[in-house]
């Protein structure tokens, strides 16, 4: 029967969902494995606390500007949010992201809870929460791009950086560019973005959003690359400025990948695969990327808080 037919098809879901994240960190498991362990318990033991205070005040930073962005987006599009409650449910959205396989699972948790009786339920916070996501990620890929353009002529600045070693960097991403573009092409995503093209103008274009947008994203992802840096430099594995054109765009766009929990695994094998391109170790990478991922998750902590209070009812916001 059609209802036998879903069934199957919903257990066939949750099975891939549940193995991927399951394959990823056997994956990374298996990697680490060759990873010198002396090297990486040492780069941990560089770490102070000063590092440590400095890390999670750039994430507070980070969360609060999102928020900000958020807040922004919605009312652009007619849903107005109060800021603390903005700000508690992206602390709420980041700490989800982090822990649920997709990285994406508390941006939709986001949307559920702001729905409201009115204005279609879920349907216009959803979209607030998209065009909020999309104006971060646009920043994130137009960087990356520059990057890997830029990375062979920025191959003097530092001198373990060798050709060789980029263009299999910049011919997987023009791949896995090509393998997108195919698959929004093969599901029609084009026909449905030109449907949101009214609403894209209203939040991106008119009376110089565009302006918010952009100023808002860049300070944003400047919070991303600072984190990072300072993590490499925290094991004491220091990278030059270059690494913020190149290889930690490219590194935090790994954890896009829906293969694992929260971008785990798939950013540390990025990092392990990039910072031997600028001069340090795979351990490096491997230990730069766990200390940033719980600098993230540790910053999010706050959302434990805001899921235990009664007061962040779904009625918090204001039409």
């Amino acid at each position: 029967s059609r209802n036998d037919v879903l069934i199957r098809k919903s257990s066939h879901v949750f099975l891939l969902r549940l193995a991927a994240p399951i394959v990823t960190i056997a994956l990374i498991a298996v990697i680490a494995m060759g990873v010198d362990k002396a090297a990486l318990v040492q780069a941990f033991s560089h770490v102070s606390e000063s590092d440590l205070v400095l890390g999670l005040a750039l994430v507070q930073l980070q969360i609060m500007l999102s928020a900000l962005r958020w807040r922004f987006t919605a009312g652009r599009l007619g849903q107005r949010i109060n800021l603390n409650r903005a700000i508690g449910e992206y602390y709420v959205a980041s700490l989800l992201n982090q822990s649920l396989p997709g990285g994406m699972a508390g941006d939709a948790i986001r949307a559920w809870r702001m729905r409201t009786a009115d204005q279609g339920g879920w349907k216009l916070p959803a979209k607030a929460v998209l065009f909020e996501r999309l104006s971060g990620q646009a920043a994130f890929f137009v960087l990356a791009a520059c990057g890997i353009v830029a990375w062979p002529l920025l191959i003097g600045a530092h001198e373990p950086v060798r050709l060789h070693s980029v263009l299999p960097v910049m011919l997987a991403c023009t791949v896995l560019a090509l393998i997108g573009l195919m698959l929004a092409i093969r599901t029609n995503s084009f026909h449905r973005l030109t449907s949101l093209l009214p609403d894209l103008q209203q939040v991106f274009v008119k009376d110089r959003a565009w302006a918010v947008q952009i100023g808002l994203s860049l300070v944003i992802l400047a919070t991303y690359l600072a984190i990072f840096l300072l993590a490499s430099g925290a094991i004491g594995a220091p990278l030059p400025m270059v690494a913020a054109l190149t290889a930690i765009p490219l590194a935090l766009l790994a954890m896009l990948i829906p293969a694992g929990l929260g971008g785990w695994g798939t950013r540390e094998a990025a990092a392990m695969a990039l910072w031997p391109f600028l001069g340090a170790s795979a351990a490096d990478g491997l230990a730069a990327s766990l200390l940033y991922g719980a600098l993230s998750l540790a910053g999010a902590a706050p959302g434990i808080l805001v899921l235990a209070l009664p007061g962040f009812a779904v009625a918090g916001t204001k039409s």
